[in-house]
């Protein structure tokens, strides 16, 4: 590089930092001059973003942008309203919905919309850091008890935060009705095996497969003469 072109730059550099400078001052004289135009316009206001003069910045967290009502931001599930269906799951392209069930013996509530619950949802976890906000678990709950909340600012410092679990049963309860259903199931099949075994020997004595045992013959008792001495 000649020494005219490293002038040549130099001088390029200080007048463009010269001309963004002025830029800067201009607006900061208009916004002392105009004060602030938020206390007329508020950010719900359609023309807040057309003010070309003062101070315009929206100052967050006390001031906040309107958002649409079929916006996409952080899930949230009523439980009570939830049938374990397990659909959400199933449709959710990255997996970021994690259920597990337990079934009840018999109906243990009904949703709001009549439908019948027939399971415990021992577990409902929604991972919102790998959440792509595609909303199809929304579409295809049939309860519509998993909804998208306009709440959109939920940032955390450690990622395990993102994770919402959204049942309500504590670790002593899940394991009760765990062990109910375990118990429920073993019975079941002692009894599905009792009722196989009986339905088999019934079709072997119909076949003639198993013979009535003829009747015992009387034992031969040899009957000995006394001899009698002459």
């Amino acid at each position: 590089m000649t020494p005219k072109e490293y002038f040549t730059n130099v001088h390029e550099s200080i007048s463009t930092l010269s001309k963004g400078i002025r830029l800067t001052f201009r607006h900061f004289k208009k916004a002392i001059q105009n004060k602030r135009l938020r206390n007329t316009i508020p950010a719900t206001d359609k023309n807040y973003f057309q003010q070309e003069a003062g101070i315009v910045t929206l100052q967050y967290p006390k001031e906040r942008l309107p958002i649409p009502d079929v916006g996409r931001y952080q899930l949230h599930v009523e439980i009570e309203d939830c049938i374990v269906c397990d659909k959400c799951a199933k449709i959710c392209p990255v997996n970021c919905i994690d259920i597990e069930s337990v079934k009840a013996s018999e109906q243990i509530g009904t949703a709001s919309d009549g439908t019948p619950i027939r399971l415990y949802a021992t577990k409902f976890d929604i991972d919102m850091a790998k959440c792509c906000f595609c909303g199809l678990c929304t579409t295809v709950c049939p309860t519509e008890c998993i909804t998208m909340t306009p709440e959109y600012d939920y940032s955390v410092f450690d990622i395990r935060q993102m994770n919402f679990a959204f049942s309500k049963m504590t670790e002593q309860e899940v394991a009760m009705r765990k062990k109910e259903a375990e118990e429920r199931e073993k019975a079941k099949t002692e009894s599905i095996k009792a009722e196989s075994v009986k339905t088999e020997i019934e079709q072997k004595k119909e076949e003639g497969a198993v013979a009535t045992p003829p009747p015992e013959k009387p034992t031969f008792k040899p009957k000995f003469k006394p001899i009698i001495k002459k």
